[in-house]
């Protein structure tokens, strides 16, 4: 026997924390039909009954109004689990509540996880859970997720859920009553819209105009019935009828709150109010975020590399041993060069990744994330887009794939459009190993600030693309950003864990194919037709030798073109490509000492940044292609992307030539883009 349990609640409410301290590590991560949203599900056993617990997104509401709404809402009223886990963030009770009572009156087999108990406490608000399940109707369990605490009570009355009923009864909706049971009249003659829900909840959806239902409406043989009462409230209530009901709704939520919520005023100011004092002081906001970023690559480099040098050392190791054991000469670099030097290169960079992850979910754990997002706010909204644009900024460090992906939690079309086309600027992991190769060759232990510095260069022309496209292309201003800051608090390190662990695994799935086969078939074009002179008459060196003049005025070499080419098909195999080329194989060490002959300091500058702005992968563009549903804006943002990257290198090779070849060079030149980029803007 297995019973279905769903997990609702707002955003930032501990739910995520809850699913791991249920499920453990039994889950699976994939996505919703139909859309790419993350789709997380799990199982745990207890008195010998198996639970299937799914996470649904983070939503206020069940009117299906975003993507998000429409999964938690079509997931309850079509797949109907057994039992609804709510939870709730105890320290802002009244908020919370208003989808608690979205869902008792959808009838749905409600407990509510009264979470975050200790924050509220330590804030000075003790919640009645007692007296909150008396006036819900439904169990009310207190847990710290994030903790376990709880999380037994909490099973067991998941086990004692289905031999009950609530007891719920809805708030009093004053004039709209009336509206509400003629709705009811007409609903229940109607046996399709029946089978979605009960007729109260359907009369309620239909006033406030559920996209969802009133396509339902349309085909109904109520249909005349059913418009002419909606009609008639309109027209007899004071307000909007969705106002008036969720006003209903909010005054019931608080009135509970009254009588559940005990407070001690003499309570100190909490440690997040504190924090945030200084984390969005209107001055200091803007460079913390910037140095906290800074700080968390750094840190990556610093912590990654003694497991990359391992990692390269056993694969050398490895290389060196087979070379010269197979009598077929073809097959012998095959296997050397293609096969252990191609995951050679892929493996080498699963530490700076996973650590990488391991940092940045630790920000997006602790509540600072969203805490960044309205910090840029203020900068971005001068450039035509929101805070809102700076999550899947965050997110494109990691993969633009599904950053582009998540600009679907944007409203606005917009945008919308104008962020998934310049995302792709956001430096994702796969450009990394470049950097870690190139960096570490020529600018040693300034390898992580100028590194930092990539990075801040794709925001300063992201959001610089983002007003060109705002002000000549999609016009209008982007929407006020409204956002719910969370209090900060300890990130649960076992989850962090296995966020890191499940990009490090995508990763390399990804490498066993697209990258791996890539790989090999940069070794064929570099080392056919088999037995000519060198690899600078193979099929790749004379298309590199053809393009290479389009490339002598940055300084870069028919290699390096070479390199650029095969990023075309995946990032993750640029490094390999070179150390084809460069004929080391997976050796990091001697591939440096190669390419330092090829380039100078300012050269592989500019080498870094053209891999930063030109085209986006096939995946990327793919996905372009499939969120804006036109082939046209999937190939602007290759053409685009190219030529930025051409005009970006060429400035920064001719700017050099004035201050010398360096670090400082690339500093500078990185310094007086940013202040065009922003004099530019505003």
């Amino acid at each position: 026997m297995e019973i279905r349990v769903a997990l609702i609640g707002n955003p930032n409410v501990g739910k995520t924390a809850l699913f791991n301290a249920l499920t453990g590590s039994r889950q699976h991560v994939g996505n919703w039909p139909g859309v790419t949203v993350e789709k997380k599900e799990g199982f745990y056993t207890h008195n010998d009954v198996s639970y299937h617990v799914v996470d649904l997104p983070g939503t206020y509401g069940l009117t299906a109004r975003s993507t998000t709404e429409a999964i938690a809402r079509n997931f309850l009223f079509e797949e109907k689990p057994g039992i609804v886990v709510n939870i709730i963030d105890s320290s802002n009770i009244e908020r919370n509540l208003y989808l608690t009572l979205l869902l008792l009156e959808a009838e749905a087999n409600v407990i509510v996880a009264l979470n975050m108990t200790d924050i509220a406490t330590h804030r000075g608000n003790v919640v009645d859970a007692k007296k909150l399940g008396e006036l819900l109707g439904v169990p009310v369990v207190p847990t710290v997720a994030a903790k376990g605490v709880g999380i037994e009570d909490l099973k067991e009355a998941v086990r004692a859920a289905p031999k009950r009923k609530n007891a719920f009864q809805h708030p009093s909706y004053g004039e709209a009553e009336k509206y509400i049971r003629q709705l009811e009249e007409a609903v229940r003659k109607d046996e399709d819209l029946l089978n979605k829900a009960t007729s109260f909840w359907i009369a309620t959806r239909i006033l406030e105009g559920d996209p969802d239902i009133t396509a339902l409406v349309s085909a109904s043989n109520s249909k005349k019935k059913i418009l002419d009462a909606v009609s008639e409230a309109k027209k007899g209530l004071c307000d909007e009828p969705r106002i008036v009901l969720a006003d209903a709704r909010y005054a019931a939520a608080e009135k509970i709150t009254r009588s559940v919520l005990v407070q001690d005023h003499t309570k100190e100011t909490s440690t997040s109010e504190k924090l945030d004092r200084i984390l969005l002081h209107k001055i200091l906001a803007i460079p913390l975020v910037l140095f906290l970023m800074w700080a968390a690559f750094n840190l990556t480099f610093t912590v990654s590399a003694p497991f990359v040098s391992l990692i390269e050392s056993g694969f050398s190791y490895v290389g060196a041993a087979v070379d010269g054991r197979i009598a077929n000469a073809e097959l012998n670099s095959l296997v050397v060069y293609g096969v252990i030097g191609g995951w050679g290169s892929i493996v080498a960079f699963l530490p700076p990744i996973f650590f990488m992850f391991l940092v940045l979910s630790f920000l997006e754990e602790s509540g600072y994330m969203v805490r960044a997002a309205f910090v840029m706010d203020r900068f971005m909204s001068v450039m035509g887009l929101s805070g809102r644009s700076f999550i899947p900024f965050v997110l494109g460090f990691g993969c633009n794939v599904p950053a582009i992906l998540s600009t679907r939690a944007i409203d606005d079309r917009k945008e919308r459009f104008v962020t998934l086309l310049v995302t792709p600027l956001m430096s994702c992991q796969a450009r990394l190993p470049v950097y870690i190769l190139v960096g570490g060759a020529f600018f040693g232990e300034y390898a992580g600030s100028v590194v930092f510095s990539l990075y801040l260069l794709g925001i300063v022309f992201a959001v610089l693309m983002a007003q060109v496209l705002r002000k000549f292309v999609f016009l209008g201003e982007p929407e006020p950003l409204f956002m719910e800051l969370p209090p900060y608090h300890a990130p649960d390190f076992a989850a962090m864990l296995r966020h890191a662990w499940r990009r490090c695994m995508m990763f390399l799935r990804k490498a066993a194919t697209v990258l791996f086969v890539g790989s090999l078939l940069m070794w064929f074009v570099c080392t056919h037709p088999w037995g000519v002179g060198g690899i600078g008459e193979s099929y790749a060196g004379m298309v590199g030798k053809v393009l290479q003049p389009l490339f002598s005025p940055l300084g870069f070499t028919w290699r390096g073109v070479v390199a650029l080419l095969s990023g075309f098909i995946a990032k993750e195999i640029v490094v390999g490509t070179m150390g084809v080329l460069y004929g080391v194989g997976g050796n990091e060490a001697a591939l440096q000492v190669s390419i330092a002959h090829d380039m100078t300091p300012l050269t592989a500058y500019a080498f870094m940044a053209f891999v930063l702005i030109y085209t986006p992968c096939l995946a990327t563009i793919s996905v372009i292609w499939s969120e804006t549903a036109s082939r046209r804006w999937a190939l602007f943002s290759v053409g685009y992307s190219i030529a930025l990257a051409y005009l970006v290198a060429l400035a920064i090779t001719f700017g050099g030539a004035f201050v010398g070849s360096g670090v400082s060079s690339c500093v500078s030149v990185l310094t007086e883009c940013a202040f065009l980029a922003l004099l530019t803007a505003t």
